[in-house]
């Protein structure tokens, strides 16, 4: 037993030389105990603690009662197999796993989130046995974040799939850190095809994570199209959505949830918002397709309440004690800014969401933001813009102008949060008319209210003869193909173009909505809920997500709309226009 010995004592110095001696003298005196797995009895004095411990060959875990031996400062391990015994001492976790966000240019972010303050390490390299890997010292990640932290890798090249190891170093203590969580993601290259999905809302309606089910599976179909990128479309989590344990579904199913306290009531708190975000990465599928599959975050009403605008009245809504929309959507706004794996914006701007993420000469994502510059929800039927009218607003609008007019690409994606035509209602105002939630105000006329700022766009972009713009969005829990088209619309001048819904993730299923004529939406596919039916829980199945594949050669961009097992039920194949050949 001397090397054994020898060796344990290595192993335990850390704890202290009183916890040490007593437990090599109980392995010393007791391995036949140990290799059959029995209990061994260890009296030191002082309150009574315990400590699990296993060796090899011992079948299961052996809990030993034992002392509080602390005279030296040493407290007692918790230890599993490996080479022979190791002290696991209480090690960070990692338990959100890892999220890579906002890849492309040679840059991509890594998100990670710990359990105690500590301080993040990234190790990368281009091969799986990390040769020649580079190692980073991460930023701490503290309470005043939730323990979240990201890094920015730089410099990467493309075409090249990159391989991550991320671990936590506790701060109390360096040699204390914990198990890495490793990841890949791919770099899209010059002369590849690129494949990417999208959609939005997940966890809505209080249809939640069902293990029974298999938990969030569309996260899967998805992770098996191996894309290189996602697009969440917004409302990534539901704020405004109690989860319970159990809740009633279709044909006298009952769907059941895992629940934690922060999802149990609406979120006001910071760290109920932020336990929204905790609680979608309880779902295994989420966290595999997380460490794999980088992402594009943009977001919608739901991260903060529902249909929030300036407009927004909770007076009357009985399951908010605060009723106060601008606190609610800075504890929101501070919570997502944690949580997503976007690259924070410059000081000028910290907590700005629009941005631009090129894929070469293939394409540019254009991810606008629809929800943080309107003004309030009315009626919309203003013949003239002003701050009612505001959607995008001016400097938003201005940057998306600009970036589309200088944008190279073939193919130029305008990621938005809503639906450009089709009618989303918010009640009725104070004198029984329509509110409306989004662009569309039901008329079937001319440009009024929020659609003049969307008029002047598309102008725009006629008039400075962009080509190639293809519209995905997600938001009315249904999937759907639409074509705008100028000789069947109100408001003429701009060029034909079409717009994809995906969506539901994990939600309830609702449609399809009504179309506003105004833009000309020809809906060429909606596949919803039937007649009389709504907010149908993912066991019916209509769950969809969009994946977007276009080929390098051809220059054909080909949209599929997918359900929850992967198959596509819609499919439309785009022809690149008098667009710039890529280099």
């Amino acid at each position: 037993m001397q090397a054994f010995d020898r060796q344990t004592r290595n192993i335990l110095s850390p704890i202290g030389k009183a916890a040490a001696s007593a437990l090599l003298l109980a392995l010393s005196m007791s391995a036949q105990v140990l290799a059959e797995g029995g209990d061994i009895q260890l009296s030191a004095g002082g309150e009574i603690a315990g400590a699990t411990i296993q060796v090899p060959g011992a079948p299961d875990r052996i809990r030993i009662p034992v002392g509080q031996i602390t005279a030296d400062g040493g407290r007692l391990p918790i230890f599993r197999p490996s080479d022979p015994l190791r002290l696991l001492h209480d090690l960070p976790q990692m338990e959100q796993g890892i999220q890579f966000g906002d890849v492309g240019e040679g840059r991509a972010i890594v998100w990670s989130r710990c359990d105690r303050p500590a301080r993040m390490w990234v190790e990368y390299a281009f091969n799986e046995q990390f040769t020649d890997s580079k190692v980073i010292r991460g930023p701490h990640a503290l309470e005043v974040s939730d323990f979240t932290a990201r890094q920015d890798l730089v410099g990467l090249p493309s075409g090249k799939d990159v391989y991550v190891k991320v671990w936590f170093e506790d701060l109390t203590n360096a040699r204390n850190k914990s198990e890495p969580v490793i990841g890949r993601f791919h770099t899209v290259g010059k002369h590849e095809d690129i494949r990417f999905v999208w959609g939005g809302d997940t966890a809505g309606q209080g249809w939640g994570i069902n293990e029974a089910f298999g938990g969030m599976r569309i996260y899967e179909a998805m992770r098996q199209v191996k894309p290189q990128f996602f697009i969440q479309s917004g409302d990534s989590v539901y704020s405004d959505g109690p989860i319970e344990a159990s809740k009633p579904a279709e044909n006298g199913q009952i769907w059941t949830n895992l629940v934690t306290p922060e999802v149990s009531k609406v979120a006001e708190t910071l760290d109920e918002f932020r336990g929204r975000y905790k609680y979608n990465l309880l779902d295994a599928n989420l966290r595999r397709f997380n460490a794999e599959v980088p992402q594009i975050w943009q977001w919608d009403d739901h991260e903060v309440v529902n249909n929030w605008s300036d407009a927004k009245d909770l007076a009357n809504d009985p399951r908010y004690t605060l009723k106060e929309i601008p606190v609610l959507i800075a504890h929101a706004t501070r919570a997502f800014h944690e949580y997503a794996p976007l690259r924070p914006h410059t000081a000028e701007e910290s907590e700005r969401l629009y941005r631009k993420i090129s894929y070469g000469p293939l394409l540019d994502v254009f991810v606008i933001d629809m929800r943080s510059y309107r003004g309030p929800n009315t009626a919309n039927l203003q013949t003239q813009e002003g701050p009612e009218t505001a959607f995008l607003g001016e400097a938003q609008l201005k940057w998306l102008k600009k970036e589309l007019k200088k944008s190279r690409a073939t193919w130029k994606v305008i990621s938005a949060d809503m639906p450009i035509g089709l009618n989303i209602g918010d009640g009725v105002d104070a004198n029984g008319q329509p509110r409306w939630e989004a662009i569309a105000n039901g008329d079937n006329g001319p440009a009024v209210g929020r659609e003049l700022e969307i008029a002047r766009l598309l102008r725009f972009i006629k008039h400075e003869r962009i080509k190639n713009i293809v519209w995905l969005t997600a938001d009315v829990h249904y999937a759907a193909a639409h074509f705008y088209d100028p000789s069947e619309a109100q408001f003429k001048d701009f060029s034909p173009f079409w717009e994809f819904v995906a969506g539901p993730l994990n939600a309830g299923s609702f449609g399809p909505n009504t179309t506003d004529g105004t833009f000309g939406p020809q809906v060429v596919f909606a596949k919803a809920p039937p007649a009389g039916q709504a907010n149908l829980s993912p066991y019916a199945g209509l769950q969809f997500f969009g994946e977007v594949n276009i080929n390098r050669k051809t220059h054909e961009l080909t949209v599929d709309l997918k359900d929850l097992y992967g198959a596509s039920v819609f499919s439309k194949t785009l022809k690149a226009e008098h667009g710039r050949d890529p280099d």
